[in-house]
């Protein structure tokens, strides 16, 4: 199997496109790790997802709670359970470094705000994963 890497360039808010992508990939049937080692980050990914839209609802939990084998997004923040890549999940990543474990996902999601840490840091993840091997697919989310 070889990785898959999607970058999304241009997105207003990281977090808020990271929680619509989620939400859609939980729609569409799919289990998502997200993670991120940062834990301020996490945590505001987590109180995001239940505000983010008044309607949506996007089941999650972290990784190490008794409820994760039954639910759809798990929230990582230490490295992402092989077992999960291999079953299928796919890995947002929404640390400013590659995530570790990366290649036994199937697919790693990529969000990039325009903010130019933000900008700067995807570039050096998008070098490690060029140089790991990974299939790298880039979007423009300020075109749509």
């Amino acid at each position: 199997m070889k990785t898959r890497v999607d970058f999304a360039f241009g997105a207003p808010d990281r977090l808020l496109k990271a929680c619509e992508v989620t939400r859609k990939q939980v729609a569409a049937g799919r289990r998502l790790v997200v993670y991120t080692n940062n834990g301020a980050r996490l945590n505001k990914f987590d109180r995001l997802l239940w505000q983010f839209e008044s309607t949506a609802f996007v089941p999650h939990v972290m990784a190490d709670d008794p409820l994760a084998p039954n639910t759809p997004v798990l929230l990582e923040p230490r490295q992402p359970d092989a077992v999960l890549g291999q079953s299928g999940a796919w890995l947002l990543n929404l640390d400013t470094e590659c995530p570790p474990g990366a290649s036994q996902f199937e697919r790693v999601l990529e969000i990039v705000s325009d903010h130019p840490d933000d900008k700067a840091a995807a570039r050096q993840r998008w070098r490690s994963y060029q140089e790991t091997g990974f299939e790298l697919r880039a979007f423009n989310l300020s075109a749509s």
